[in-house]
């Protein structure tokens, strides 16, 4: 059994006081792609993984504030997809740092 990535996020919500969250796997992986793409948020067709909705489901499940916008695309299999876009403010801390 391989060890799960593991990082410790501050999230702080709108209008919401800040928490801490420890996520693991590929819930880290989903929230620290969210962190790098900013305001241009992820999709599943930029940013692949087998279950982006799951992971966003999970983020929201334990107070991460995440909007969906869904968008069009083309290609040999054209139809719809989610962009997931951070509406909270997240700091990953450093390694070793305060929890």
């Amino acid at each position: 059994m391989t060890d799960q990535k593991q990082a410790v996020f501050t999230v702080t919500n709108p209008e919401q006081n800040p928490f801490t969250l420890r996520l693991s796997g590929r819930n880290c992986w989903a929230m620290e792609q969210l962190v790098s793409a900013g305001g241009e948020g992820c999709t599943p067709v930029d940013n692949p993984a087998p279950r982006w909705s799951a992971y966003i489901y999970n983020l929201r499940q334990v107070g991460v504030s995440v909007k969906t916008i869904t968008e069009r695309h083309g290609g040999g299999f054209p139809g719809k997809h989610g962009r997931y876009v951070l509406r909270a403010r997240v700091t990953p801390h450093q390694e070793g740092g305060a929890q």
